[in-house]
């Protein structure tokens, strides 16, 4: 009879979830640090190589190696173990797939797997390559589940599987998340750490930058080096997406997402989105992925802005997630975090073993066969008397034997004589014998010196690393950036130079510069925008799409915003309202737009006034500008800004008006003060209505030209050296020549002739023609035709662009 016997049930319980846990933990769900391998991938894998489904071969049933690893293995449901096995041959979850799935093997769309019944695997070249040399007792085998077989504890791996395909899983009370890499430069770190063994986690980086998911995408570097020296962190990683235009419409195409993001899901998410009217300026999703590659096309409303639906989706879905990093793996038999540079270390050591025990079975394979020959050759320059000797005898024990005792030979040897076929006694087979044994002595000595020397075995482990990097190594998927945390489009958008025009009401817009194409000179220009009767374009600016745009209010207020916060538009939009982005008051009204790249940097801002008066204060003052604003100049009752520019204090300052007078005056003449205090006397009128139009600064003995713009659309190039300096609070020189023709001065430009001019008209229209076309001539003329402009128009504003390489 049975004996009962008591026991605690909180103590049992206690070490029966322990056993249960180190269960899932060892046998189940975490990765070995030396193969990458969980239990069933490697029984997989093995299984594939003990039927002989190798890459060279016709691929099988995958349910004929479901069913041997089951069977021999693997106890445990047969969809499990399919599950692995198709994991193992997607592409989009590993990045160097190790088994070759010929079928439906799911998509990354989330379809499962056609049954097993249906889909055919064979292991692939790197899959091979994980069992390479396993016939030469390079690795442990431990009896499998019931005794009858044996499978080894790790396999061989000539690939770093661990680091280059990642591992994820989830145990009990832990999980492990190892992103995967690139294989050419997991190798390259692999190396120098065999040159250097002391190598640095910097050094290191400088090989390994960071992983490479087979997804692509992009991927911050910021977290990346926190996480390899601790094992645990997070990174960010981002969809790659560009921006194309579908007729006038702009639209987003997603050509990678984030690794391990369900596209069918991604899409569902982003529809959901517009049906909730969180993103508002979304009019088609479609998903275009064919055989050519991943392809998401969401198009946009007229008018939107790209970047900001773009920032709208990085924080409302997948095309922005995170990656945590926990570099947890068996190690000995337990569970371990490690960082990178242990991880490296640990595959290290586990090929250095193996290459070493291969060294040993081929060493001793060579010296068996050496031995043979030794015999073989002994009994061919004893021929006559072998033969005899065989002839002699009575049966093959006992030639056998001897032979053994004549000529002294080992039992292996007397039998090779005895199997030694007669072709063998011709002068050229005997030569290739002792061929054979002179390069089995050669492969002798190699192998015993390397495993004698330490420094060659490492050196084979190294050889080892290079082949498989020549065979296998490919470019880096995954784009490393420097993408912060939050969602700016700095990260998105490209610095080009864009236009910004400003309408008197208050209207602006940005679109870029190319679309603007260059005219010749007199031509009518494009339509640049769309103005109301009562309300007509002021200004006209080129910036860089990353610079800090200032705008200056006619109350001396300024604000700060981004060129690529302002919406992108059509030459022919209208533009939106400045008070829907920025918190002007009713009484504010843009006066002065000024694009600066930081604020922290050295030199003056310079103001001019249309009462002539100037200003000059340190950049670094308005360092800590933001959206509310701050004073910038203190402005008399009835004066307005006219112009802002930025200076060293060693230039020189020239103040236009619209009468024609220009006054060019050192300014170190103008006092640098605050921010909030007024301006001092640049120029006196000769008329009272006159007012200022233009303000230039320029650096002393500087070889450029001014170039002057009327109101009706003339202009002239008139060299600097004709305008005298002068000191500050004169009334200058005459510059233009106003005349009912040719219309007062609307700007006073500086330019050396390579450059391009762009000038906008009241009505919105904008002209773009080479400076070299406009003609050198005096001070008092009236120079050419720039532009010609309906009788109802005139020049608003005109500014200088580089000429586009």
């Amino acid at each position: 009879m049975a004996q009962v016997l008591p026991v605690e049930i909180t103590e049992e319980l206690k070490q029966s979830f322990i056993n249960y846990a180190m269960s899932v933990i060892v046998d189940r769900a975490l990765p070995d640090v030396r193969d990458g391998l969980k239990p069933v991938q490697r029984r997989i894998l093995f299984a594939a190589y003990q039927e002989g489904v190798l890459p060279n071969r016709k691929h099988v049933k995958s349910a004929k190696v479901v069913g041997e690893v089951m069977g021999k293995y693997h106890p445990h449901g047969d969809a499990a173990i399919y599950e692995a096995l198709a994991r193992l041959a997607q592409p989009w979850n590993l990045r160097y797939p190790l088994v070759d799935g010929q079928g439906n093997f799911g998509s990354i769309d989330g379809d499962p797997p056609a049954a097993q019944r249906y889909t055919e695997a064979r292991l692939s070249p790197l899959g091979a390559e994980m069992l390479l040399d396993m016939d030469k007792e390079t690795v442990d085998f431990r009896p499998n589940y019931d005794g009858s077989l044996k499978e080894p504890e790790v396999l061989p791996a000539a690939i770093p599987n661990l680091l280059v395909n990642g591992a994820s899983g989830i145990a009990v009370g832990m999980a492990t998340s190892l992103p995967p890499h690139n294989l050419s430069e997991v190798v390259d770190a692999l190396v120098a750490m065999i040159d250097n063994p002391g190598i640095t986690l910097e050094e290191v980086l400088r090989h390994l930058p960071g992983p490479d998911f087979p997804t692509g995408g992009k991927l911050s570097k910021r977290g990346i080096r926190e996480a390899y020296a601790t094992g645990r962190g997070s990174l960010k990683l981002r969809a790659k997406v560009r921006v194309e235009e579908k007729g006038s419409r702009p639209m987003l195409v997603v050509t990678e997402i984030p690794y391990q993001v369900n596209k069918a899901g991604l899409i569902a998410q982003i529809a959901a989105l517009v049906k909730a009217k969180k993103i508002e300026d979304i009019v088609a999703l479609r998903d275009e992925s064919d055989r050519q590659g991943l392809r998401i096309a969401i198009e946009l409303k007229r008018g939107t802005n790209p970047q900001v639906v773009l920032n709208q989706l990085y924080k409302h879905t997948a095309l922005q997630t995170s990656f945590t990093v926990n570099l947890l793996a068996i190690v000995d038999g337990e569970p371990k975090v490690l960082p990178l540079l242990a991880l490296m270390r640990h595959y290290l050591d586990h090929r250095k073993e193996v290459l070493r025990r291969r060294s040993l079975f081929d060493l001793k394979k060579a010296e068996e066969r050496a031995h043979v020959l030794e015999g073989l050759l002994l009994a061919l320059d004893h021929i006559d008397e072998v033969i005899a000797l065989i002839r002699a005898s009575e049966d093959a024990p006992a030639a056998r034997r001897g032979l053994m005792e004549r000529f002294g030979l080992s039992e292996a040897q007397a039998q090779a004589i005895l199997d030694m076929r007669l072709q063998r006694l011709v002068a050229l087979e005997r030569e290739k014998l002792q061929e054979e044994y002179r390069e089995l002595m050669e492969e002798i000595a190699r192998l015993r010196a390397i495993l004698e020397d330490e420094g060659r075995l490492w050196g084979e482990v190294k050889r080892e690393l290079l082949r498989v990097k020549e065979r296998y190594g490919d470019e880096r998927r995954t784009l490393l950036t420097e993408f912060e945390e939050s969602f700016s489009p700095e990260d998105l958008i490209e610095d080009e130079p864009m236009v910004i025009t400003l309408t008197a009401q208050g209207f602006l817009k940005r679109l870029p510069l190319e679309a603007y194409r260059a005219q010749g000179r007199g031509g009518k220009g494009l339509l640049a925008g769309k103005t109301k009767e009562e309300d007509e374009a002021i200004g006209v600016f080129v910036a860089d799409a990353h610079d800090d745009l200032l705008l200056f209010t006619q109350r001396g207020r300024v604000y700060r915003l981004k060129v690529y916060d302002l919406p992108e538009m059509g030459r022919q939009a209208r533009g939106v309202h400045v008070k829907t982005l920025l918190p002007l008051s009713e009484e504010e009204e843009v006066a002065a737009l000024l694009p600066v790249r930081g604020l922290e940097g050295e030199g003056y801002l310079v103001f001019a006034t249309e009462r002539g008066l100037v200003k000059r204060t340190a950049l670094k003052e308005y360092a800590n500008l933001g959206t509310g604003g701050l004073i910038a100049i203190r402005l008399q009752e009835g004066d307005r800004l006219v112009g802002v520019a930025l200076s060293a204090p060693e230039e020189e300052a020239i103040l236009a008006t619209q009468e024609g007078q220009a006054i060019r005056f050192p300014l170190e003449e103008v006092r640098a003060t605050g921010r909030d205090t007024q301006g001092v006397v640049g120029i006196r009128f000769k008329r009272p209505q006159d007012r200022v139009v233009s303000l230039v600064t320029v650096s002393p003995g500087e070889l450029v030209d001014l170039l002057s713009v009327s109101t009706r659309g003339y202009g002239k190039r008139t060299p600097l050296q004709e305008y005298p300096l002068q000191g500050r609070g004169g009334m200058g020189v005459i510059t233009y020549a106003p005349s009912v023709k040719v219309g007062r001065l609307a700007a006073l430009l500086k330019v050396r002739g390579e450059e391009d001019l762009l000038v906008l008209s009241k009505r919105g229209l904008a002209l773009r023609t080479p400076v070299s076309e406009i003609r050198q001539a005096s001070r008092a003329t009236a120079g050419v035709r720039i532009m010609n402009l309906p009788e109802e128009d005139e020049i608003a504003s005109a500014f200088v662009v580089e000429e586009e390489k």
